[in-house]
C-alpha cells in the first residue's frame, strides 16, 4: 500500500536535501519556511477550533446521556457497547489507519509532483479503499453476529447483558463508516485540507444527541446506539464532496517520467492496527475489571475518562496537523526537519496537556458538579466520578507523550514491532495492578492502573528499542564540525590505508555486529524520526515540576469559594498563571512554544478582522 522511503545515509538511492531547502531552514533550528509557518498556524487554528467544539458537543452527548439515563445498569450496558466506536475510532480514523495512510498518500502526491504518468493518488484510492471496504463490511458482520458472546467477554457480570447485545449490534455499523470516514480523514489531510476531517467529531456528536432526544423516550439508551450509526454516516458526509474534488482537480499527466509504483506494504499496515489494537485493550481491561463493581462503575470511570481526556485530545491537534509535514519530509530525504518538529511537537504537546492536567486535578469536583450534577446524576455520582478523574489525570502525560512518539516511528511508512512490544508491557501493567487494586481501590485502581501502563508504553517509547541509542547518539552529531578523516557515521577516525586496531579491533567489531542485526530483526526498523532523549527528558521534567506547583496552587484557590462556577475560574487562572510564570523562569521551551503559537494565532485573527 505504501513505499518504504529509506533513511538518508541508509543507501545509495536517498535523495539529498536541495540547496534551496536548506538554505531556507531557520539559523536556530527552524523547520518551516515562512510561508509553511503561516500554513500551519492557519491550519492548526482551524483545526483546534472545530475539535474543541467536537470535545464541547462530547460533553453535551455526555450530559444527555447522564440526565437522561443515569448512571447505572442501563448505562453500563451502552457503554459496553460504546467499546465497539471507541475501538474502531482508535483504529479507523485516529491511530490506526491514519499512520499508514497518510505516508502512502504523502509518496504519492510527491510522485505526482515528479511528473509520474497518470495519476499516482488516484491508483493508490483505487487499489487500496475497494478492498479496505470490503474488509470494513466483513468486520461489521461479524461484530453483528457474535455480539451476545462478545457482550459476555467484555463484561461477564453485567447485569442486563441482552441490552448490551443489542447496543452492539446497533453500534457494529460504525466498522464501515469510521473505516470510510478514517480514509477520507488520511487522503484529504495529506493533501493538506485540514477543514473537512475536522468536523467530523461535530458531526457525530450531533447525530448521536439528536438521535438521543428524538428516540429516547421510546427506545430508551438503545437511542444512543442509533445515533452512532447516523453519526458515522454523517461523519463520512462531510468529507466525501472535499475528496471528491481533491482526486478530480488533477487530470493524469502523461510525461513519460518512470516512477516505481508502490508496493503494498502489509508488513506496516500490520504492525500500526495491531498497535492500535493493543493500546485500546486498556479499555476492556478497564470494562472487563469493573464490569464485577456494583452497578455504576463503568459509567463512573466513562465520565471522568471522557473529561480528563479533553486536554490530551487538544494538544495533539498539533501533530494532526503536522504528521504529513514530517512524512513528506521524511520522503524528500530531510530527517533533520523532521527530527525538528517532532521535537518541537513533543514540547508543545507536553505543556498543553500538563497545563489541563493540573486544571483537571485542581477543580475536578467543581468540573463534574457543573457538567454532570442534574437529573438522574446525584452528588454522590459527582464525588466518585470526580476521584476517578484525578487519578486519571495522572496519565494524561504519558497520554499524549505515545501519542506523539508513536508517529515518529510510522512517519517514514516502514513497519515498526517495537511500539507493539511496548505497548503491550503497559497493557500488561495496567491489568495486573488493576487486578490487584479493584478489590481494594474500587474504580479509583483501576484508574490508577491505567495511568501507569501508559506512562509505562511511554518510557518505552521515548528511550527506543535496545540497539538503538548509539544511532540516536549518531543522529545528534550530524551538524555537528566534521573533522578531517572522521565520518559522519561517528567512527573512529582512521589513516588511508590503515586496517584499524587489528585482530582485537576486528574481533570485537564482529562480536557487536549480530547483536544489532538480532534486536533489528526481533523490533523492525528503529523510529523513522530520531530524537534526542536527554534533551527531551530535561524539558519534560521541568515541565511536570512546574505541573505540580501550578496544581497544588489551583487546588487552594478552587477550594475556597462556595460557588462552584466561582470556584472553577478561580482555580483554572490561578493554574494558568503560575503555570506561565514558573514556565518562563525556569525558560521552558514548551511555554515559549505555546506563547508563540498564541502570538501566531492572535496575528491571523487581526489580520482576518482587517482585511
Amino acid at each position: 500500500m505504501t513505499v518504504t522511503p529509506r533513511a538518508p545515509g541508509r543507501g545509495t538511492d536517498t535523495a539529498p536535501v536541495p540547496p534551496a531547502r536548506a538554505a531556507a531552514q531557520a539559523v536556530d533550528g527552524a523547520d518551516l519556511t515562512a510561508h509553511t509557518r503561516r500554513f500551519l498556524a492557519k491550519a492548526t487554528l482551524i483545526t483546534a477550533s472545530l475539535s474543541v467544539a467536537g470535545s464541547l458537543l462530547g460533553l453535551v452527548r455526555d450530559q444527555t446521556l447522564a440526565q437522561l439515563f443515569g448512571a447505572g445498569s442501563e448505562t453500563d450496558a451502552f457503554l459496553v457497547a460504546w467499546t465497539v466506536p471507541e475501538f474502531a475510532a482508535t483504529l479507523l480514523i485516529e491511530d490506526g489507519l491514519a499512520i499508514a495512510l497518510i505516508p502512502a498518500f504523502s509518496f504519492a502526491l510527491g510522485r505526482r509532483a515528479q511528473g509520474a504518468s497518470g495519476d499516482p493518488v488516484r491508483s493508490l484510492v483505487a487499489g487500496t479503499l475497494p478492498c479496505l471496504s470490503l474488509c470494513f463490511v466483513a468486520v461489521s458482520a461479524l461484530v453483528v453476529g457474535v455480539a451476545r458472546w462478545l457482550v459476555e467477554a467484555l463484561a461477564p457480570g453485567l447485569p442486563d447483558p441482552r441490552l448490551a447485545a443489542d447496543c452492539t449490534r446497533l453500534t457494529a455499523t460504525c466498522v464501515l463508516s469510521f473505516g470510510l470516514a478514517g480514509y477520507c480523514s488520511a487522503a484529504l489531510r495529506a493533501h493538506r485540507r485540514f477543514l473537512p476531517p475536522a468536523t467530523i467529531y461535530v458531526a457525530y456528536n450531533a447525530g448521536i444527541i439528536a438521535s438521543m432526544f428524538l428516540l429516547g423516550g421510546d427506545w430508551g439508551v438503545r437511542s444512543a446506539a442509533v445515533g452512532v450509526a447516523v453519526g458515522g454516516c454523517l461523519m463520512v458526509a462531510v468529507q466525501l464532496p472535499s475528496l471528491w474534488r481533491q482526486l478530480r482537480s488533477h487530470p493524469a499527466a502523461s510525461s513519460g517520467v518512470a516512477v516505481e509504483a508502490p508496493p503494498k506494504n502489509l508488513a506496516l499496515i500490520s504492525a500500526v492496527l495491531l498497535f492500535a489494537m493493543c493500546r485500546q485493550s486498556q479499555v476492556l481491561i478497564e470494562r472487563f475489571l469493573a464490569s464485577t463493581l456494583p452497578a455504576g462503575a463503568i459509567s463512573y470511570l466513562n465520565y471522568a475518562q471522557k473529561v480528563a481526556q479533553i486536554p490530551m485530545t487538544l494538544s495533539l491537534m498539533l501533530c494532526t496537523v503536522t504528521f504529513p509535514v514530517v512524512t513528506r519530509a521524511l520522503a524528500d530525504g530531510d530527517t533533520e526537519r523532521a527530527r525538528a518538529r517532532v521535537e518541537r511537537d513533543l514540547a508543545l504537546a507536553s505543556c498543553m496537556v500538563l497545563v489541563g492536567a493540573a486544571t483537571v486535578v485542581a477543580c475536578a469536583p467543581q468540573i463534574i458538579a457543573i457538567l454532570f450534577q442534574r437529573g438522574a446524576f446525584t452528588a454522590q455520582d459527582t464525588a466518585v466520578t470526580a476521584d476517578v478523574m484525578r487519578v486519571y489525570a495522572l496519565g494524561l502525560l504519558g497520554q499524549t507523550l505515545v501519542g506523539v512518539l508513536i508517529r515518529s516511528y510510522f512517519s517514514a511508512g516502514r513497519p515498526a514491532w517495537y511500539p507493539t512490544v511496548a505497548m503491550a508491557a503497559g497493557v500488561g501493567a495496567t491489568f495486573w495492578i488493576g487486578a490487584g487494586t479493584v478489590n481494594s481501590w474500587g474504580v479509583s485502581g483501576i484508574a490508577a492502573a491505567n495511568a501507569v501502563g501508559i506512562t509505562v508504553t511511554a518510557a518505552l517509547l521515548l528511550v527506543g528499542p535496545p540497539g538503538k541509542r548509539k544511532g540516536r547518539a549518531g543522529a545528534r552529531n550530524v551538524h555537528r564540525a566534521r573533522r578531517p578523516g572522521r565520518p559522519l557515521t561517528g567512527a573512529a577516525p582512521t589513516k588511508p590505508g590503515s586496517r584499524g586496531r587489528g585482530r582485537r579491533g576486528r574481533h570485537r567489531a564482529a562480536h557487536r555486529r549480530p547483536k544489532t542485526r538480532g534486536s533489528a530483526a526481533l523490533f523492525g526498523s528503529s523510529r523513522g524520526v530520531p530524537i534526542r532523549t536527554r534533551q527531551v527528558l530535561s524539558e519534560l521534567s521541568r515541565l511536570v515540576l512546574v505541573a505540580g506547583v501550578a496544581t497544588a496552587a489551583g487546588a487552594f484557590a478552587a477550594s475556597g469559594p462556595a460557588s462552584q462556577e466561582v470556584g472553577l475560574a478561580a482555580g483554572c487562572v490561578t493554574v494558568a498563571a503560575v503555570f506561565l510564570m514558573l514556565g518562563r523562569a525556569l525558560e521552558v521551551q514548551g511555554c515559549t512554544s505555546a506563547l508563540h503559537s498564541v502570538r501566531t494565532v492572535t496575528r491571523r485573527l487581526r489580520h482576518g478582522r482587517s482585511s
